[in-house]
């Protein structure tokens, strides 16, 4: 089966002179693989040629007139930038000509033109960013990194939902744990969200461990933490920065004498693993969940090492079948709600959490709303 993946190469800091060598390398390594590079014709096909890959098989562009900004707004990615890059990409998958697209542009840009292009999954209200994150025995599933700053119970209450489904389908666990990050792990911390969202999680057919701690994360407490896109994103990027900074003072230590540096040379073994398990760019690459199609988000700083690691996501989700999988776990396991068994609305009390509430990101063709 050949893996058919979309790159959105204007995306990110540096855009083709990371995307493209990225794409160039990985396809060399991957025979089964097609890659589509999508943006402004001129730039991928320089970057090629310093590649020596213009020519190259199973390599393909497509041109894009325009590029989606860090700093731009979602209502100039959505109304003004139709033919953007990150777009165009995305409706080759909308189309079926490729089965994942992988971009490191803006987020919110990202979640909204998927959104529009791709349309949510039945059930889900909004798309949330889902990736691994290292602990002690293996990885922990960490889910909203960015998509969504502002949630509602409820909102947290699907993203544990799609947490699940997703760690069903790809590590076949029948009931993995989920916990919801909080600053305590007792049941009156938090904000009122934190707090409607564990009761909402506590009352669910899902295997709730309970509130959890940010170091819970790295101890592997749970195989999914659930938080909003601004927890989320602030713990992702606080663990870059401590593993970075352990990595140069580990380095400058082991540097300062030839003693050291000797020692260096002994310990080398052990230190390249720990470097490894710890090396942010390895993770790469979240997931958009909720989606009818896979759409992987790498860093917008990553390099083309880190870069390679997002494709490398996008083409184990397309290979593993996980779109389809997600979709069925979704549909047979999860009620949409998440209160299977709780009174009817026309019971509930009077502060009962509605079962329906505006989008504040919902985009009605593509008129966006005024909170967008």
């Amino acid at each position: 089966m050949t893996v058919k993946i979309t790159i959105d190469c204007m995306g990110g800091d540096f855009g083709p002179s990371v995307t493209v060598p990225a794409a160039v390398e990985f396809a060399r390594s991957h025979e089964d693989v097609e890659l589509i590079l999508v943006g402004l014709e001129s730039a991928v096909q320089t970057q090629l040629a310093k590649c020596k890959a213009v020519d190259a098989p199973r390599l393909r562009v497509v041109n894009a007139t325009e590029v989606v900004g860090s700093d731009d707004p979602v209502e100039v990615a959505l109304r003004r930038k139709k033919d953007s890059s990150m777009r165009v990409a995305l409706n080759l998958v909308k189309e079926g000509q490729a089965q994942a697209c992988i971009s490191a542009g803006n987020t919110g840009a990202l979640m909204a033109v998927s959104r529009y292009v791709l349309k949510t999954l039945a059930g889900i209200e909004r798309p949330a960013l889902a990736t691994l994150m290292p602990n002690e025995r293996g990885f922990t599933t960490v889910l909203d990194l960015g998509a969504n700053v502002d949630c509602e119970p409820q909102h947290l209450l699907q993203f544990a939902e799609m947490g699940h489904a997703l760690v069903s389908a790809t590590e076949n666990k029948d009931r993995p744990t989920v916990g919801l990050l909080n600053i305590g792990e007792e049941v009156i911390k938090g904000n009122d969200v934190i707090k409607r969202a564990g009761e909402l999680l506590r009352a669910s057919t899902l295997n709730f461990y309970g509130n959890v701690e940010g170091n819970d994360i790295f101890k592997g407490t749970t195989d999914i933490v659930v938080c909003d896109g601004f927890v989320g994103n602030v713990a992702l990027k606080t663990s870059e920065g401590l593993a970075q900074m352990l990595s140069r003072i580990i380095k400058e230590e082991f540097s300062r004498t030839i003693f050291t540096k000797l020692l260096a040379m002994l310990a080398w073994p052990v230190l390249s693993q720990v470097r490894k398990r710890v090396d942010h760019r390895r993770y790469s690459g979240a997931a958009l969940l909720g989606l009818r199609g896979i759409v992987i988000k790498s860093h917008g700083s990553a390099d083309a090492y880190a870069f390679g690691w997002a494709l490398k996501r996008g083409y184990d989700a397309v290979k593993n079948g996980v779109q389809a999988r997600l979709e069925k776990a979704l549909e047979e396991n999860v009620d949409p709600l998440g209160l299977q068994g709780q009174a009817s609305a026309s019971q509930a009390p009077a502060n009962a959490i509605p079962a329906a509430v505006t989008d504040p990101l919902a985009i009605p063709g593509e008129t966006l709303s005024a909170k967008a």
